[in-house]
């Protein structure tokens, strides 16, 4: 219900690419979250999406993070996952234009769940690795199977606040965060993964209006120092750090 009443507001207040007088945001915008290209790799996104819907095996969920807002059964199948949970189609064809478009080589994932943004924005030629962080081990094992075909692919079973001190990687091209859908916790990795940033940084908050502790997480971090400019898509609440930006904020329509 709050995600609902956001949606309206946001509507009110959102614009397109019309209302951008940034060159660097409008070309992201009318070149990527506009592009209407039907991508050759969007076929191997749809067929692992439909492997996964068609898939009834269930698997014991261990949740560290805010849950399902569908199930509270933590016996769920791949099927349920998937149809609840998942990443949607169209949002992990917007993931995987967003990688096209900015071509980064070095991705940090926190949250793979079934992997269906993790498999998006590793079919990107540019992507030498992406380190992705599940907590739950069985979903853990299911993903590192189903997508062991990529060589470019990491998956780590540990809990985000665990593992992001062991990092080894000294920055990060994009990282998206998509777990843990809270407040505190969302600013707290957030704060934790700044000094992985460069000047071309790009974070990906997923459901930033989630809910209205998701959405006050989302204010706290574009108003943060360090930030230079954010797209809203309401799904996605997109960071960039360019020095040589204005401090600006855009709603967009999509």
């Amino acid at each position: 219900m709050y995600s609902l009443f956001a949606y309206l507001k946001f509507l009110k207040k959102s614009k397109n690419h019309h209302g951008v007088h940034s060159p660097f945001i409008y070309d992201f915008v009318t070149k990527c979250l506009y592009d209407k290209t039907n991508h050759t790799n969007y076929k191997f996104i749809k067929a692992y999406r439909k492997v996964l819907i068609r898939n009834k095996r269930r698997i014991q969920i261990t949740d560290y993070g805010s849950g399902s807002k569908v199930s509270k059964s933590n016996n769920r199948s791949v099927k349920e996952i998937t149809t609840h949970s998942g990443t949607p189609l169209k949002k992990a064809k917007l993931l995987y234009r967003i990688v096209n478009y900015f071509s980064p080589e070095y991705l940090l994932e926190l949250g793979t769940s079934l992997g269906i943004a993790t498999q998006a924005m590793g079919l990107n030629s540019s992507v030498k690795q992406l380190v992705s962080i599940e907590g739950c081990p069985n979903i853990n094992q299911f993903t590192k199977d189903s997508l062991s075909s990529f060589s470019n692919i990491e998956l780590i079973n540990d809990q985000f606040k665990n593992y992001i001190p062991k990092l080894t990687q000294p920055n990060f091209d994009l990282i998206y965060f998509d777990g843990h859908h809270e407040k505190e916790a969302t600013i707290n990795y957030f704060h934790a993964l700044l000094p992985k940033v460069k000047n071309d940084s790009i974070f990906i908050f997923d459901d930033i209006y989630w809910s209205k502790g998701m959405e006050e997480a989302w204010h706290y971090i574009k108003e943060h120092k360090s930030v230079s400019v954010t797209v809203d898509i309401f799904h996605f609440g997109i960071v960039f750090f360019r020095k040589e930006q204005a401090k600006e904020h855009f709603q967009i329509r999509l």
